[in-house]
């Protein structure tokens, strides 16, 4: 796997390192002593997946609160979206900032989301398939999320939203509180 540090502190684009032949490709997704060398959480408590129907489906951008603040691990599985990372610890040097790029079945890139950062994406593609490791299982009471169109991250999305939740249009402006 080939590790490059995202503009948010902490986060990491990973590309896949395919050994190809006639059949196609083989990759290692994951290895615990590579994560740990760059510095990165190894524990894997819950495996999610979101399947979106729709190009222009947006989902998040979710958060964690301590003690429940989780790392992610996200990778599309079918189709393409443009996954997102905003760094909200106040003691961080890029709070307040994103990073974003764009994962798909094709590329087979992930994206590696610190705690203390909200996640979410935006689906490509109709019939996109994203699935995303955490460090830490779901905790219904110490989840949070900020406006994906929040002026405070200025997130430049690459197409329109066309649907989102209820919850995740409704989430409150940007508090200077850490997640």
């Amino acid at each position: 796997m080939k590790f490059t540090p995202a503009t948010v502190e902490g986060a990491f684009v990973i590309d896949l390192e395919r050994r190809a032949d006639e059949r196609g490709y083989f990759a290692r997704a994951w290895c615990e002593r590579e994560f740990a060398q760059q510095g990165l959480s190894t524990r894997i408590a819950q495996v999610n997946v979101g399947v979106s129907a729709k190009a222009g489906t947006l989902r998040g951008m979710h958060f964690q609160a301590a003690p429940h603040a989780e790392a992610k691990l996200a990778r599309c599985a079918r189709g393409a979206v443009f996954d997102v990372a905003v760094d909200l610890r106040p003691a961080s040097p890029t709070f307040r900032k994103w990073h974003g790029c764009e994962l798909s079945a094709e590329n087979g890139r992930m994206l590696y989301v610190p705690e203390g950062c909200a996640h979410g994406y935006l689906t490509l593609t109709d019939d996109a398939e994203l699935m995303y490791f955490t460090s830490a299982p779901y905790a219904p009471a110490a989840a949070g999320g900020v406006r994906h169109d929040d002026p405070a991250f200025a997130i430049a999305w690459p197409a329109p939203v066309t649907t989102i939740s209820p919850q995740d249009a409704a989430w409150p402006d940007f508090r200077m509180t850490q997640p």
